[in-house]
């Protein structure tokens, strides 16, 4: 082991007083290459207490003096990008691509909290009564707290604290245990670019460490993505203990193809869409709605044409486009699922399932795998998979694709491939999910949008970054004001400039 990953409280990067080192495993070799200390309640208590310390200074710091840290901040993260993603490919096994592409998303979102002057621009009235007049502040909340997964370890770090800092708020980030370095470095960023110590603080940690901070009296909204029974939990743990909180849980994306579909563009978005990044993304598509036999019989002549062009190796290999996935232990999880659905009755007309890397044959990896025949009734429908799975379900028309896609219980992304606007702008209107995309497979919002889905996919009523991330991260205060034409016996005049 060469690396050692620490936590970052009050603006230096530090060990803290626990003893526990985890190691970090490669997903390509699954060895250990780092290890990453974990925090104990003294450590949590101590980043909470530095982001405690700094708020009243940095909320009465002036918006604009805020994103100039933040440009400042974001002309780094340009510098760095390169290295930013290689250190998401190691820890991760993101291809390289991937994970520049993870850095770039982040960096839309800084860029829109830049602009936060703009976005704390609130409403005023006047003469709402006699000689008086009314208007609307947006101020901090305080300590924020930030719970994000492994599979997007720079972009959704990237999606919480620079919106909530932007506001005037101070933040403490618990990334994933699995590849927590990138995290620590965007953190060393932000201090390079000016911020304050105390503003930014990244401990590590697992379920104790989660617990600590979203219970602590001091935190006052916490933020959190991962799977649904997590979000679930980290939701109802800290409404319990008086948090503003969102979280965001897992998906099943449903992609429909009418018999209109311009099918090679379809079969193309759908193939990256379902297996980029192995499939370890909330927006991945896991489920094609086939509308009409003949539509899937041309659909699956189209995909499985693909197959051969899909190069599984390390990040790092050019050209490659599927690596390795995060553990062993998800790498089994995803392959007894896959079992199961055969057991069930699928068709599984594309076998990954015994794929191995020459080069590394002790990674996780898995190859692409195509379910025909899949119906509600079977897991490999009803669970989130979360591994290169894409499922083809069967239906006789529009009607049935969209009851099909309403009645799941989760609703966080879907998308329709069509030529007829008619049909899309029903769908986009009456289809139950929060991001919808047209001949578009990944409906990721741009950074002025707002990220979040609906049903079981979300428990929270604000989503992530644009406006939506603004209100998550402000308090609305109305002000009512009149000025009475006397006070303490002298009259105010208006200057004349005489």
């Amino acid at each position: 082991m060469n690396k050692d990953v620490y936590h970052f409280i009050n603006g230096q990067k530090t060990a803290g007083q626990g003893n526990q080192w985890v190691p970090l495993i490669d997903p390509l070799t699954n060895t250990a290459h780092k290890r990453v200390i974990y925090a104990n309640s003294l450590d949590i208590e101590a980043a909470i207490d530095a982001a405690k310390t700094a708020f009243p200074s940095w909320a009465s710091t002036t918006p604009s003096k805020r994103s100039q840290i933040l440009f400042r901040f974001k002309y780094l993260l340009d510098q760095h990008t390169d290295a930013l993603a290689h250190l998401v490919m190691e820890e991760h096994g993101k291809t390289l691509s991937d994970a520049k592409g993870s850095v770039q998303r982040g960096i839309a979102v800084v860029d829109y909290a830049c602009g936060i002057s703009k976005h704390l621009q609130t409403d005023f009235s006047a003469s709402v009564g006699t000689n008086t007049d009314a208007y609307s502040l947006r101020q901090p909340l305080g300590v924020c707290v930030g719970i994000t997964p492994f599979n997007f370890p720079i972009m959704i770090p990237l999606w919480m604290f620079p919106i909530a800092i932007a506001c005037g708020n101070t933040f403490v980030l618990k990334p994933s245990e699995r590849d927590p370095s990138v995290s620590v470095k965007l953190a060393e960023l932000m201090q390079a670019a000016g911020l304050p110590d105390g503003v930014l603080n990244v401990v590590h940690g697992d379920k104790n460490a989660v617990d600590t901070l979203i219970t602590h009296p001091d935190v006052k909204a916490v933020s959190a993505v991962g799977s649904t029974p997590v979000a679930k939990y980290i939701h109802d743990t800290a409404i319990q203990h008086h948090k503003r909180v969102q979280t965001f849980g897992g998906a099943k994306n449903h992609a429909v193809v009418m018999p209109d579909a311009n099918m090679e563009h379809a079969a193309n978005a759908i193939f990256g869409a379902a297996y980029g990044s192995a499939g370890e993304r909330c927006m991945a598509i896991s489920v094609a709605v086939i509308v009409g036999e003949k539509t899937v019989e041309e659909f699956i002549n189209k995909f499985k044409a693909l197959i051969p062009t899909l190069k599984i190796g390390a990040g790092s290999e050019p050209s490659v486009a599927m690596g390795p996935l995060i553990t062993k232990e998800h790498r089994e999880r995803v392959l007894g699922l896959i079992n199961q659905g055969v057991n069930e009755g699928a068709k599984l007309i594309i076998d990954g399932r015994d794929f191995q890397s020459k080069v590394y044959p002790n990674g996780n990896f898995l190859g692409a795998n195509l379910f025909d025949f899949v119906t509600p009734e079977m897991s490999i429908y009803k669970n989130e998979i979360f591994g290169p799975v894409l499922c083809i379900v069967r239906v006789n028309n529009f009607s049935e694709a969209l009851a099909l896609i309403n009645n799941n219980p989760y609703g966080n992304g879907t998308a329709i491939f069509t030529s007829d606007a008619s049909i899309a702008r029903e769908f986009t209107l009456r289809v139950q999910a929060g991001m919808v995309g047209v001949n578009i497979p990944i409906p990721v919002p741009a950074a002025q949008f707002s990220f979040g889905g609906w049903k079981n996919s979300i428990f929270s009523d604000l989503h992530l970054h644009g406006p939506e991330g603004v209100q998550f991260y402000t308090k609305l205060k109305t002000v009512t004001s009149t000025w009475p034409t006397q006070a303490h016996g002298v009259e105010f005049k208006i200057p004349t400039g005489e």
